[in-house]
């Protein structure tokens, strides 16, 4: 679970800017929290299952989407390509400097926190640090000084020199050493490989654009009949009133196409790795949603639906593995949530969300201020973007003003109370 997460002189953010996942003491909505599962440490704070991210347009939310999504942003990316990491561009003096990112969290009962630096040409500093039973304890430590590429491993590190100095050589300047080291160890090796899983799978972003989720949702259905995944997703949609309640899918059959895995979860954890049909070859699929009203049925071609019912099959799949008892899925993050979708739709989901066991994490951005008068979250729980007078992205919890629990946020947002609103100028 994500404790909190730092980013400094990346894209719109200039100085270091902390988004954070711990509660604050003493707030009410207790069903809002949860106590995280830390052997040897008695003073870990309750953690939100949620955390809602506020603000104008161009003043940083969906930098910060991208900023959590870098680790798979860099496992994506071709080592003959430049890193996908940019530098803030108003001070001249940061073009030079690398962008840095710093993930505090917990994973099978253990703290850790991975700092990451990196330029577009290469990477220049990686460390990763855990703590047994509260004590710090380095693991490795990589760092780019002087034109060569100097490392410390930790006494307690897994593999041993031999190990260790193969993973080093097998690591180019713009790959991850952890990676690296994983992949090429051996299954009984789980230090490196715990946190590493925990960054590549156990935390997902997602897009505003969920087009690439849904074809990936409608692919497994149609590729895994076994599953009834097309079930899931009528039920799905039938629990926020959208009146699909059947499904069928019409696949041209070409043997010569190869099937690639949809990773939903990790062999290690017993979670499946579901074979399907490569999401780019969706326009091959016809998917036929059968629509039930009191006047009777009626089939729609997907093209015919809506783009927020796209969105919400897309939405299903992520839904539907936070669902799963040992799902690898613990963070899900998505920019505008409320994209394409009914207030009352965003409201029901994070009502729901809420009551899921074992708890979950869900982070979005979003303009849709009725979930500042629903009362369901804590003022903890809400995040505010702002670009100050040079350019860069603030952030800030509402919490960090003054106000008391039972005030109405969305009314003291709207009057400016917590800033965070676009200056529009007359005339």
């Amino acid at each position: 679970m994500l404790i909190e997460f730092s980013v400094t002189n990346f894209r719109s953010f200039r100085e270091k800017q902390t988004f954070s996942m711990a509660a604050v003491p003493r707030l009410g909505k207790k069903g809002n929290v949860f106590k995280p599962d830390v052997k040897g440490e008695k003073k870990t704070p309750n953690l939100l299952k949620i955390a809602a991210i506020y603000g104008p347009n161009a003043s940083g939310k969906s930098n910060l989407i991208k900023a959590l999504g870098i680790i798979q942003s860099l496992l994506k990316h071709k080592t003959s390509e430049l890193l996908p990491v940019a530098p803030f561009r108003f001070d001249p003096s940061l073009a030079d400097q690398p962008s840095r990112f710093e993930f505090h969290f917990i994973v099978h009962g253990q703290r850790y926190e991975f700092m990451l630096a990196a330029t577009q040409e290469r990477i220049i500093e990686e460390q990763l640090v855990s703590y047994p039973k509260g004590k710090e304890t380095l693991l490795y430590k990589r760092q780019y000084i002087a034109s060569r590429e100097v490392y410390v491993f930790g006494e307690t590190l897994e593999g041993g020199e031999v190990l260790h100095e193969a993973w080093r050589n097998l690591t180019s300047s713009r790959m991850l050493f952890i990676y690296q080291a994983v992949t090429n160890s051996s299954d009984e090796l789980q230090q490196l490989k715990i946190p590493y899983l925990w960054l590549d799978m156990h935390v997902r972003t997602i897009p505003r654009n969920m087009s690439n989720l849904t074809k990936a949702a409608l692919s497994i259905g149609s590729g895994n009949p076994s599953l009834n995944f097309e079930k899931h997703i009528s039920s799905f949609l039938n629990e926020i009133d959208v009146p699909i309640s059947n499904i069928q899918f019409e696949v041209e059959d070409n043997s010569e196409k190869r099937n690639e895995p949809v990773r939903l979860g990790d062999n290690s954890n017993s979670n499946p790795i579901i074979s399907s049909r490569n999401t780019n070859e969706l326009d091959e699929l016809t998917a036929t949603f059968t629509h039930t009203t009191a006047l009777g049925d009626a089939k729609f071609d997907f093209s015919e639906e809506s783009d927020g019912t796209k969105n919400l099959i897309g939405f299903s799949l992520p839904w539907h593995l936070m669902g799963i008892k040992q799902s690898p899925l613990q963070v899900l993050i998505i920019d505008e949530l409320d994209s394409s979708l009914h207030p009352k739709i965003v409201a029901c989901l994070i009502e729901k969300l809420l009551k899921f066991d074992p708890p979950v994490q869900l982070i979005f951005t979003t303009h849709d201020t009725h979930l500042m008068d629903t009362k369901l979250l804590r003022r903890d729980q809400y995040w505010l973007t702002e670009r100050d007078m040079n350019g860069a992205t603030q952030l800030r919890s509402i919490h960090d003003f003054d106000g008391r629990e039972s005030e109405d946020v969305e009314k003291r947002y709207y009057e400016g109370r917590y800033r965070g609103l676009p200056i529009l100028r007359k005339g």
